[in-house]
């Protein structure tokens, strides 16, 4: 049948980088993946165990719209600890199925048709993505690797129309790995209180940084009720597969978001739910001693790519390496085609990610530390074929 069915603005969607690499790479024999931005932890065993717990129980029907209060209060309670955040458990945070839930609520809540988001990129490749669906403009600000991939607030304020509703920042950031400074997010902070505009801040690296503090956005001046904060449990305590995330803001804003959840999904899955009310009760060791090994692998990954000659900078969040593959006078596409066919190892193009991806490529370290050892010997052996 002809896709003349399918809506313009959704067969527009640019398929995910992401997607066409895994799947090319499911096909082959001995390929070692660096592109999949997924934990390879298992969910830590007190985290199983609680949500096995709630389904031996008999926790398998649909929960509140906004979620279980036990994990709101848990989670306003944690917010609270790290960030001196105040949401009320009641009627400011929504429990999600995921991140990404949270994200395209986010866009559909706030944008009106035309209205358009500002999203600086290199970025998460569903970012422009939302705000195409719910029918906005996504307009790019691309960051530089000689600025550390950090936000350029000059850029973000010349980029703003009077149809800008929103910005939308994620960090630490997917895919560079960057960490925001707090002097730029100051100054978005004052771009988005100037121009009367929401920041959308999706903060599920939050937890996974190295020798840096975490900015969370909305505790800085001024800013809780300018901001949805986004977040989840997917990387933190590895738990993707639960489909477990939040938003939490201001009730004008919460009580939107939640319109368009009652009827998307009805509520998020109950014995996650219950899993990631453990998670924020007993987990934080297992965070750490994940965090630790991230940043063991994070200084191997970093430090053999520069040898190569593919220039990285040194990631600071979240759980990716950068580098520069253009150096090898290949462009990014044919780069990782090319390593994949010829050294059986996946990595994700930097154009995925929008302006200023191009000529890099996504590298995840949330891998085995051997086999990262071991696609560092390939990637060598590529690059001086080449």
């Amino acid at each position: 049948m002809s896709d003349r069915y399918i809506s313009r603005r959704i067969s527009g969607l640019k398929p995910s980088g992401i997607r066409k690499f895994f799947d090319i790479a499911a096909t082959m024999k001995d390929v070692i993946s660096l592109g999949i931005g997924e934990p390879d932890f298992t969910t830590p065993d007190p985290i199983l165990k609680a949500g096995i717990r709630s389904l031996e129980r008999g926790d398998t029907h649909y929960t509140s719209n906004f979620g279980i209060i036990e994990l709101r209060r848990a989670l306003a309670e944690h917010l609270n600890r790290l960030y001196g955040l105040q949401y009320n458990p009641e009627t400011e945070i929504l429990i999600t199925v995921g991140g990404s839930e949270a994200l395209n609520l986010a866009a559909i809540a706030l944008l009106n048709p035309g209205e358009e988001m500002i999203i600086p990129t290199p970025c998460f490749v569903s970012y422009q993505a939302s705000a195409i669906m719910a029918g906005g403009v996504a307009v790019e600000v691309p960051s530089r690797m000689e600025n550390n991939f950090d936000l350029d607030p000059d850029e973000v304020k010349a980029a703003i129309t009077p149809r800008t509703k929103a910005i939308l920042i994620g960090y630490p950031n997917n895919p560079t790995g960057a960490v925001a400074s707090r002097e730029n997010l100051l100054k978005i902070a004052k771009i988005a209180e100037e121009h009367d505009l929401i920041v959308i801040s999706d903060e599920i690296y939050d937890r996974l940084v190295y020798g840096v503090q975490h900015v969370c956005f909305p505790a800085l001046p001024g800013m809780r009720d300018h901001t949805l904060l986004l977040g989840g449990f997917s990387k933190d305590y590895a738990m993707t597969g639960w489909r477990i995330g939040y938003a939490a803001g201001p009730e004008s804003l919460i009580k939107g978001l939640l319109r368009v959840h009652q009827y998307m999904v009805m509520s998020a899955p109950t014995m996650s739910q219950y899993a990631a009310l453990e998670a924020l009760q007993s987990g934080e060791p297992h965070v750490q001693t994940m965090l630790a090994e991230y940043d063991r692998r994070r200084k191997l990954i970093v430090s053999g790519l520069n040898q190569i000659g593919l220039p990285t900078f040194e990631p600071k969040g979240a759980f990716y390496a950068f580098p520069k593959v253009s150096a090898t006078g290949l462009d990014d596409e044919t780069f990782c085609n090319r390593l994949l066919h010829e050294q059986h190892v996946a990595m994700v193009p930097g154009n995925s990610f929008g302006l200023g991806g191009e000529g890099f490529a996504r590298c995840s370290y949330a891998t085995n530390y051997d086999l990262i050892e071991e696609a560092l010997e390939r990637i060598e052996r590529f690059v001086r074929k080449i």
